[in-house]
């Protein structure tokens, strides 16, 4: 019987593979013509560009949640397209703007799948009674057609995507919101993840006991200090990490 009642994961990097370009010169390209065709019109670099100041300014924007310039702030990447539209005089909402954002991920996507035991994995922690929660930083403009397309959704009690809170790992502040809605106590908790400063050391710092796993998309850095420390992409371990200890 495992010592953990709640499971708390990433999502890119750790259960899921993916790999995205938006630098790709076909993106901007592509992108060019969508905007183009609803009546704004850029070249690629001007939009590109674009794309990437507007990402620096609202995340340095006052009258956000919490510090106008705290260390982890995270926007909700529709309102970078819907500026885009806004700045060449084109009247859009924010539906348009989403099926913009929505394009933009298709266009800048190489290839997103599950990694080997995934599923298995979320399926046998839901069968022997343990809550599985998502933590990740992420848009869900992208994420949450993401999750449904792999067939993850149904696995989590509840997920928490950065862009519906203004802030993302490793803030104390996102870890602290999943713990005290759904009521779940630090010391009966865990947090398994890809990444040793946002995942690793953010969980540590509110209580969570920690798995760490070096996947492909890992940052390069040093290993972390976690409880369960795997060089490689292993979710077999994982499953029994999380549910025999």
């Amino acid at each position: 019987m495992s010592r953990w009642r709640d499971c708390i994961f990433d999502l890119y990097g750790t259960l899921v593979d993916i790999r995205t370009d938006e630098q790709s010169p076909r993106l901007w390209e592509e992108m060019t013509h969508w905007y183009g065709a609803q009546g704004a019109e850029y070249t690629p670099q001007a939009l590109r560009d674009g794309y990437f100041s507007l990402i620096r300014q609202m995340e340095q924007a006052p009258g956000r949640p919490g510090d106008a310039h705290e260390a982890h702030p995270e926007i909700q990447i529709e309102k970078v397209f819907l500026a885009l539209f806004q700045e060449k005089g084109v009247r859009a909402d924010m539906a348009l703007a989403v099926r913009t954002g929505e394009y933009f991920r298709k266009c800048s996507l190489d290839y997103i799948r599950l990694y080997d035991g995934a599923e298995e994995l979320l399926k046998a922690l839901r069968a022997s009674g343990q809550r599985v929660w998502l933590l990740s930083n992420a848009q869900r403009i992208f994420t949450m057609y993401e999750l449904r397309s792999l067939g993850l959704e149904q696995y989590f009690d509840a997920i928490y995507l950065s862009s519906d809170y203004g802030v993302k790992k490793p803030d104390r502040r996102f870890f602290e919101l999943l713990l005290s809605q759904q009521h779940i106590r630090p010391e009966d908790a865990v947090m398994v993840g890809n990444d040793g400063a946002c995942d690793i050391r953010g969980a540590q710092a509110v209580g969570l006991s920690s798995v760490y796993i070096r996947s492909n998309i890992s940052p390069q850095e040093p290993l972390p200090n976690a409880d369960y420390v795997l060089e490689e992409m292993d979710l077999a371990r994982v499953q029994k990490i999380l549910t025999e200890d």
